[in-house]
């Protein structure tokens, strides 16, 4: 579990209006070694209310891997990266995952991969 270890894995979601978008601020993120990978998922529908009106956006969504300990700095620079006014960045913290994922993210973010 990644409990455990002095520096949890954590994933934070985000969507973007375009794989485009997504693209270049994953490959950025990762690139800043602020998360080990970013997992692109297109087609998602998001349905929101925004300045009283319920919206409804064809959207990407992005899954960043990264550590307890980047998982702030990663936040402030998607929201430096982002288009959006406001941007989701929802950061969680696993209850299991497969030990050698665990450990190559860890690594990935130090630097050490």
């Amino acid at each position: 579990m990644s409990g455990s270890d002095p520096d949890p894995v954590m994933v934070v979601l985000t969507t973007v209006p375009s794989t485009d978008v997504a693209e270049r601020i994953g490959s950025t993120l990762v690139e800043e070694r602020l998360a080990a990978c970013a997992t692109v998922v297109e087609g998602v529908t998001s349905i929101y209310r925004w300045n009283g009106e319920i919206e409804r956006e064809r959207e990407v969504l992005m899954v960043l891997k990264t550590t307890s300990s980047a998982a702030e700095r990663l936040k402030l620079r998607l929201v430096e990266l982002h288009p959006y006014d406001v941007p989701e960045a929802l950061a969680m913290e696993p209850t299991g995952g497969h030990q050698p994922y665990l450990d190559w993210v860890r690594a990935e973010v130090r630097g050490d991969g």
